[in-house]
């Protein structure tokens, strides 16, 4: 069987259609934020007309998906200054620059301010550098536990996961090597979206495809997931123009 995965982009009417024809017994239509990208998972016997058909009669629906990503709250270009807002675990905290001769951390305080200890001349490379490597750590300590809790009510094993910063996906699985990478946009989120990316990546030591057998998997293990996929693609979108990782 062939299994090798063919991109291509194709439009249907003024609509412009990533098509992506793998190994998949049905088709599988995404809409993708921050602008509503259209995207399609065909079989790769599938002909180009039947594709436009489908895709077509989808149109109402992937309009008025386009519509939700048109009116969602963005962030604005980060500057890393006093008085701006940063996510964090779902909730907004203005970051609050202090200035230290030690070495630069973070610190949250009063459940409203994130305190940046820092040097007074420090670059905005460096402010972002520090504030990614903590939201890195901060992932890092989450990651465990919700793993452990969710292999041994899944019955799969993860033998590594790791973080990455991804602009086309929430999270990834290598099947064979049963390894996970967790985006690192993840930590702004509510931490029921990281439970859902957790149990989804999980899934697919089960099933590697996303057909009835993994929406089976899913159903099952976390009833909910329709509820929190839908709180993490509604939830504040960064400056920068991530795919989000949709099924």
């Amino acid at each position: 069987m062939n299994t090798k995965t063919i991109y291509s982009e194709m439009m249907v009417g003024k609509l412009q259609v990533s098509v992506i024809k793998k190994a998949v017994k049905n088709l599988h239509l995404n809409v993708l934020p921050p602008y509503g990208k259209v995207r399609v998972s065909v079989p790769p016997s599938m002909n180009d007309d039947a594709i436009r058909t489908f895709v077509a009669s989808k149109l109402p629906w992937i309009n008025r998906q386009v519509e939700k990503f048109k009116n969602q709250e963005r962030e604005g270009r980060r500057e890393f200054v006093s008085g701006e807002s940063h996510y964090f675990q779902g909730k907004r905290y203005l970051l609050h620059l202090v200035d230290s001769d030690s070495p630069a951390k973070i610190k949250i305080r009063n459940k409203k301010y994130l305190d940046l200890h820092i040097k007074k001349d420090a670059s905005k490379a460096q402010k972002e550098k520090v504030i990614t490597e903590w939201y890195r750590s901060e992932l890092k300590k989450q990651i465990p536990d919700l793993l452990e809790k969710w292999q041994k009510i899944m019955g799969v094993k993860v033998n590594d996961w790791r973080i990455k910063q991804m602009k086309t996906k929430w999270g990834t699985c290598n099947s064979e090597a049963k390894r996970i990478w967790i985006n690192l946009e993840l930590i702004k989120k509510p931490l029921p979206c990281l439970e859902y990316i957790i149990v989804h990546e999980c899934c697919h030591l089960l099933e590697r495809s996303h057909d009835e057998r993994f929406v089976a998997h899913m159903n099952k293990f976390m009833p909910q997931w329709r509820t929190h996929k839908d709180e993490l693609n509604k939830f504040i979108l960064t400056y920068e123009e991530w795919g989000g990782m949709i099924f």
